[in-house]
């Protein structure tokens, strides 16, 4: 799945560069999040030419870059979903049910906002009548004009690996504009639908997506779709490289 061979996946995690789980037999087993893991490695390896020392550093560096602007706004989305299920006056049983989503997934994530899913994350802000917009705090202002500079993108808080999303438009507005940058084998983790109709613009890379589970499109840099949000979709970056696109959705329903 990852590209590469056992041996390269040993090599790696005697380098420090991914630490599998070990089963009492001493198996080795990869969470999704590691996969993830493994194939911006391979791509660095292969694009890049660098070599596992240089790797790493190169991953502590972005890591680093990328968590600490947005360390406090993650820690709120959590907070976020435990104060409305409180106001809702609903345990983490009721939700968990109600979500299918595990219980202990849920009580993680209002501790740390880490550990669910692009597309469960929406399915959780959908049963508490908000967005994934509203959560990460894109809606806190209250303007009829915005501006945002090239670079001065508001970036959500990191939830889903492999997944940044940058506010191109702020405020309360009528289309949530977007920006994603998709690292390699990042996807939503399943099907979701919502009210609206959406746009894709795909910048570089390539992404592909999935509509009602029978049809499938890949959209290549330059390419665009339209559909509504309403309709079963899935998506997943199926480059070997990062995919940048524009994603709008109108109304605020995303």
């Amino acid at each position: 799945m990852a590209g590469v061979s056992a041996s390269t996946l040993r090599l790696w995690e005697t380098h420090g560069l991914i630490e599998p789980i070990r089963t009492a037999s001493g198996q080795r087993l990869y969470s999704r999040e590691q996969l993830d893991r493994l194939r911006e490695i391979a791509w660095l390896r292969r694009e890049k030419g660098l070599n596992p020392p240089a790797i790493a550093e190169r991953i502590r560096h972005s890591e680093a870059e990328s968590l600490a602007p947005a360390a406090d706004a993650a820690a709120l989305i959590g907070a976020k979903i435990r104060r409305l299920r409180q106001a809702a006056q609903q345990t983490l049983e009721e939700v968990a049910q109600a979500t299918d989503i595990p219980l202990s997934a849920i009580s993680t994530f209002e501790r740390t906002s880490l550990g669910l899913s692009f597309k469960t994350l929406h399915e959780l802000a959908r049963h508490f009548g908000t967005t994934l917009a509203a959560l990460s705090g894109q809606e806190d202002h209250d303007t009829r004009e915005s501006l945002v500079r090239a670079g001065e993108w508001t970036v959500w808080p990191p939830t889903s690996p492999g997944v940044t999303v940058q506010a191109l438009a702020r405020g309360q507005t009528l289309m949530e504009c977007h920006r994603f940058a998709l690292a390699p084998g990042a996807s939503s983790e399943g099907t979701y639908q919502h009210e609206g109709e959406e746009f894709i613009h795909v910048l570089s890379g390539s992404i592909e997506i999935a509509l009602d589970g029978t049809s499938f499109v890949i959209l290549n840099a330059g390419d665009s779709l339209y559909f509504e949000s309403r309709r079963p979709h899935a998506w997943r970056n199926a480059a070997d490289a990062q995919t940048v696109l524009i994603w709008i959705n109108t109304p605020a329903s995303f």
